[in-house]
């Protein structure tokens, strides 16, 4: 009977919190507090409510999935995750002002580190879900794209809530040891070509091992807004660091294989970095050979990869090869403080990624649990009103018409 009550009592608050809409913070907030007005007891009043809002609105979600995904064991796993660390941070809902103290900020931070531990695996156990549902009941075009809307709303969400725990855990945690310049997780002078030269090298690591060759960096940097010096920027550097690996992996991956790995020597991979006004543009081309346009659509599928998928003992020798989730994934981490990640290529010659990262007072980008978010779930049957169904714009001014017709009549 007790277990039933507190179950109940974790449903009503999950119901509870997903009506809230997260709130996004910004660069300028994150920095302000931790170097400037911040203290751990405004952080802990902060976050025991704003936690479990992002989760719960997540959440609710997973209800829009198919049922026979939810079934999966891997997807099992990670909604109990989930469901076991709202219940843990709702434990601190009703902490009245006079019994925050010194234990009780404490047993928040073991809280919330237990909890960032337990969902280190949720990227991989999520795409083993999928995967594991794409080979016993295939996906359908329409079917993928509720998936994919789901998958980009759940890592982006995902980032945000690990971004909240990392700043709270390396600002009061005694145990951790974080870098001096950074505020956080944040540096706000982050060296963008360091980043980009420590990715390289990871990915050269990487490539070294296994084709015993890699090509080499070039690397262009250009400032037009401070001349003649370092190209530096408010970013997370473990986030910028993520994305450029998994470009860098893929064009030396492209270059070793298309030009074969006993050649004497390989065409570089050129880097160009750009700081402009609005943003800081790093662009990163290969020669390895390209992608055919009837494939390009498929680069930021998150079921699609050109590498053999891994074994779930966890023994690959690069993060998520063959799962098909790096260049996905890597676009909502560029998308979550406003930049983007575009991808463009000559078949025969080679690829050519850009990645923007915004500058100045970039804000959180988050996804909201909410009737317009529901609609994307519904069951629909499209016709094509085009000779060549790969020709998308139809179905797409379809569905945009339909909704705006829907949202006239209401008015």
């Amino acid at each position: 009977m007790r277990l039933y009550r507190y179950l109940r009592k974790a449903m009503k608050a999950l119901d509870t919190y997903s009506q809230f809409n997260p709130s996004p913070l910004s660069m300028t907030q994150l920095i302000d507090f931790g170097a400037k007005t911040g203290d751990e007891c405004q952080s802990f009043k902060y976050l025991h409510k704003e936690l479990p809002v992002r989760l719960a609105n997540m959440m609710k979600e997973f209800a829009f999935l198919p049922p026979r995904l939810l079934q999966t064991s891997s997807v099992d796993i990670v909604h109990s995750w989930y469901d076991q660390s709202f219940r843990e941070l709702i434990k601190f809902e009703n902490t009245p002002d006079s019994a925050i103290d010194g234990g009780a900020l404490q047993n928040f931070c073991d809280a919330l580190v237990k909890i960032r531990n337990r969902h280190t695996n949720v990227v991989e156990t999520m795409a083993e879900g999928v995967l594991e549902f794409q080979d016993r009941h295939g996906i359908d075009n329409h079917l993928y794209q509720q998936i994919e809307y789901f998958l980009n709303r759940f890592y982006m969400s995902r980032i945000s809530i690990r971004m909240l725990i990392n700043q709270h855990i390396l600002l009061f945690s005694d145990d951790v040891n974080n870098n001096p310049k950074h505020v956080g997780c944040i540096d706000s002078l982050c060296n963008v070509q360091e980043v980009i030269e420590d990715a390289y090298t990871s990915a050269k690591f990487l490539c070294d091992q296994y084709y015993m060759a890699s090509p080499a960096l070039e690397l262009e940097p250009y400032n037009r807004v401070d001349h003649e010096k370092a190209i530096t920027m408010v970013y997370v550097p473990s986030h910028m660091h993520h994305m450029l690996f998994e470009l860098f992996k893929n064009a030396m991956r492209a270059v070793v294989e298309h030009h074969g790995p006993d050649a004497d020597s390989y065409p570089p991979i050129r880097v160009v970095v750009c700081k402009g006004k609005e943003d800081v543009t790093i662009k990163v081309c290969d020669r390895g050979g390209g992608i055919p346009r009837s494939q390009q659509k498929n680069l930021f599928k998150y079921v699609y990869s050109t590498a053999p998928q891994p074994g779930k003992s966890g023994g690959t020798s690069a993060p998520l090869a063959g799962y098909g989730y790096g260049l996905p994934l890597s676009r909502v981490y560029a998308r979550y403080f406003e930049g983007d990640l575009i991808l463009s290529s000559i078949e025969g010659y080679g690829s050519e990624a850009m990645l923007y990262l915004k500058l100045g007072d970039a804000n959180e980008v988050l996804p909201i649990f909410n009737k317009t978010c529901s609609r994307h779930y519904q069951p629909s049957i499209p016709v094509a009103d085009w000779s060549n169904n790969s020709f998308r714009t139809g179905l797409q001014s379809t569905r945009f018409y339909s909704t705006l017709k829907t949202q006239t009549s209401k008015a």
